[in-house]
Order: structure tokens, then C-alpha cells, then sequence
């Protein structure tokens, strides 16, 4: 089936619409998961990302990430102010303006993921400036690497939705900054446990539900390849909760908290071979990533780092391998792309690549800037502040 422009139009405005509640969802995901007294703070983190974001693309983001390739490196300044994006159809059957948009709800919801790593502790004005550099030196150059004509897209690298881009962007980002930022005080010697699992159930189910324009939406277009992200997505996002759920069990109680981190898991995994790979290799991607990504979870408690919301163990970790995959399973009966079952040993060895160099960049970057923004305004709140909470000492609220 052939999509026209006015279907695709509508898909692109409704996927755009899907992912944006992606970054609400993430609020709701970590919110659940932190104490009672930090609750509004880590909600507020994901909103307050968006809202940055949102102007920050709008300014320069988008045009670093898409404008004009310059040495491979990044994109022209001649898209500032969205200057040049117009409202008509353009090359595609959509218009650049809507593929802006679209866009933005990507970065935005990669710096919620990101607020993991400073979950209970951070001064509200260091995350504002931390995550508008971050956008502008770690996340920007990479969509445009991998999406906007850069070096990687020219090596052959693929990344159908964002495992590059997003997720493994967003999960060692959390890891640096988690270290930089130091425990939470008491971390090991009390409990920490989260404060309403409902809370995040329901953030999962927003995540859930929004990741089919995440992924469906990556076609740009209304057609049979968008029908196939999503259900690809929706398989591995439920073989990833089963195989969570069924690898904990083994040891204690079926969490609902484990499962729905295994749904997450799952959708991470199979986002940047979503376009790529059939249901069937969707439902091994998702099985494999609720396994690896508890294990990954486990050895991040048996080292004793405090990254308590996992996106490394989660987002990290399961944008590596499903890199990876994509480059493994990549088939023509789905796309115009072959992996290595299909003997395109360059196209493996093209993702194997970018997932490494992606996953090392966006450490040191992450780590240099996070040292930066700590050694100028300082990136943790006081000892009294952490423990009256960040609702209180950081927005004058509270939640009863």
C-alpha cells in the first residue's frame, strides 16, 4: 500500500501526539519509583525537559541535528529559528515542520530518561543548565551522526527510531551523571523503596501505549512498515515483561514493578531495529532483552552505584544489544536493508560501531559536562535540602 499525503500528514501528527505523552510517562515512571517528598520534583524533571527542549529545538537544536551536513560532524546553523522549515509538503509527503515537531518530542523524552541519574538530589537550576548543554553538545550532534547525513549514517549505520539516538544516548548519560552527582545520603544503610508502584504502572502504560508513535511513527509515512514497527514493538514490549517476570520470579515474588521494567527493557531493545525485523524475531529480541537487562540491573546493586531508576540497566544496556540485533537481523523481507544472517557482514560491523562509539562519546561527554556544571553552580542540593526533599526545598510543594 502506497501512503498519500494527507494519510501520512495525519499518522505524523498523531505519532508526534503519542510520543510526546512518552515524556509525562517517564515522569510518572520515576515518580512512583522515588520517596514521598521527591515525588512532584521527578514529575516536574520530565516537564520541565519538555519545555526546554521545546525551545531549544526550536532555536538551534533542530538545525544542528538536520540542517545541512557539515564535515560529517553536524548540521548547518542555516535552520536557526526554524528559518527555512516550511508548512508544505517537501520532499516527503509531509511537511519539514511536522518532521520538526516529530523530532523534538524525540529529544525531549531522551532527557527525562536522563533525569535517572540525578533522581532525589539535584538543584533544579544546574538541570536546567546541565540538560541545555547536554541537548546542544551530546544529544544534537548524534541525531545528527545518525539520522541528519552525519558521519554514521554515511558508514552505514542504522537506527530505525533511536537506539543510537535515544537510548543508549540517554542511559550512559544517566550512569555518568550518577556518579558525578555521588549517592543519595543513606543510600545502602536504609530503605529507599519506591512510594506508589501504582504511579508507575501507570507511567509504564503511557510509556507502552505512546511507543507505537515512537517507533510506528519512524516509517514517516502511513503505510505497511508502520504496521510492522508496531506490531514488532508491541511484541517485544510483552516478551520483555514474560521473561523479566519469569527470570525474577526464579528467585523471589512475580513483581509488577519487574514486569513493567521488562516491558520497558523490551521496547528499548527492539526501537532501533523496529523497521528492520519481523514479529517473530521481535518476540527473541524482547525475551532476550528482559534477561540481559536484569541481569544488567543486578550487577548495578551488587556494585553498589546508586543509578536506582536503571535507565542505564534498562535504556543503556537494551539500546546496545538492540543496535546490535539490527545489524543481525536486519531482513529484506521487511525493508530494503540485509544484516549479518543475510551475510551483510558490513552492516554489522556498521552497527557494532556506532553503538560503541555512541555509548563511549556520550560517557565522556556526559561525565566532562555534569564535572562542569557541579564545579560552577554545583549540581547537588545541600545536605538539609536532600533531606527535607526536592518538593519542598526545590518548589515550595508538597504531595499528601
Amino acid at each position: 500500500m502506497v501512503a498519500d499525503s494527507g494519510s501520512t500528514i495525519a499518522w505524523l501528527i498523531t505519532a508526534t501526539a503519542l510520543v510526546m505523552l512518552m515524556t509525562p510517562g517517564v515522569g510518572f515512571f520515576y515518580g512512583g519509583l522515588v520517596r514521598k517528598k521527591n515525588f512532584i520534583s521527578m514529575i516536574s524533571l520530565s516537564f520541565i525537559a519538555f519545555a526546554l527542549v521545546s525551545v531549544q529545538w526550536v532555536l538551534l537544536g533542530y538545525s544542528v541535528s538536520f540542517g545541512t551536513d557539515v564535515a560529517g560532524i553536524t548540521g548547518n546553523l542555516a535552520n536557526l529559528g526554524l528559518n527555512g522549515v516550511g508548512m508544505t509538503t517537501g520532499t516527503g509527503d509531509y511537511p519539514p515542520l511536522l518532521f520538526m515537531i516529530f523530532q523534538l518530542t524525540f529529544a525531549a523524552v531522551t532527557v527525562a530518561i536522563v533525569t535517572s541519574g540525578l533522581a532525589e538530589r539535584v538543584k533544579l537550576s544546574s538541570f536546567i543548565l546541565f540538560s541545555l548543554l547536554w541537548t546542544t553538545l551530546v544529544y544534537d550532534p548524534i541525531a545528527h551522526w545518525v539520522w541528519g547525513g552525519g558521519w554514521l549514517q554515511q558508514f552505514g549505520a542504522i537506527d530505525f527510531a533511536g537506539g543510537m539516538v535515544v537510548h543508549i544516548s540517554a542511559g550512559f548519560a544517566a550512569l555518568a551523571l550518577a556518579l558525578v552527582i555521588g549517592k543519595r545520603a543513606g543510600y545502602g544503610q536504609y530503605s529507599m523503596e519506591p512510594h506508589n508502584i501504582p504511579m508507575t504502572l501507570l507511567g509504564a502504560a503511557l510509556l507502552w501505549f505512546g511507543w507505537f508513535g515512537f517507533n510506528g511513527g519512524s516509517a514517516l509515512a502511513a503505510n505497511g512498515m508502520a504496521v510492522n514497527a508496531i506490531v514488532v514493538t508491541n511484541s517485544a514490549a510483552a516478551a520483555g515483561a514474560l521473561s523479566w517476570l519469569a527470570v525474577s520470579w526464579i528467585k523471589g515474588k512475580p513483581s509488577s514493578l519487574g514486569m513493567v521494567t521488562g516491558a520497558v527493557a523490551g521496547l528499548g531493545t527492539i526501537t532501533p531495529a523496529a523497521g528492520y525485523v519481523t514479529p517473530m524475531v521481535a518476540l527473541l529480541i524482547g525475551a532476550i532483552a528482559g534477561i540481559v537487562c536484569y541481569k544488567a540491573m543486578l550487577w548495578r546493586i551488587r556494585s553498589n552505584m546508586d543509578e536506582s531508576l536503571d535507565a542505564w540497566a534498562v535504556h543503556g544496556v537494551g539500546g546496545v544489544m538492540g543496535t546490535i540485533f539490527a545489524g543481525i537481523f536486519a531482513t529484506t523481507a521487511v525493508c530494503s536493508y540485509s544484516g549479518l544472517l543475510e551475510g551483510n557482514t558490513h552492516q554489522f560491523i556498521a552497527n557494532v560501531v556506532g553503538a560503541l562509539f555512541v555509548m563511549v562519546f556520550t560517557f565522556v561527554a556526559t561525565y566532562i559536562l555534569a564535572v562542569a556544571v557541579d564545579k560552577t553552580t554545583g549540581l547537588r542540593v545541600s545536605e538539609e535540602e536532600e533531606y527535607v526533599g526536592l518538593d519542598l526545598s526545590q518548589h515550595g510543594e508538597c504531595f499528601r
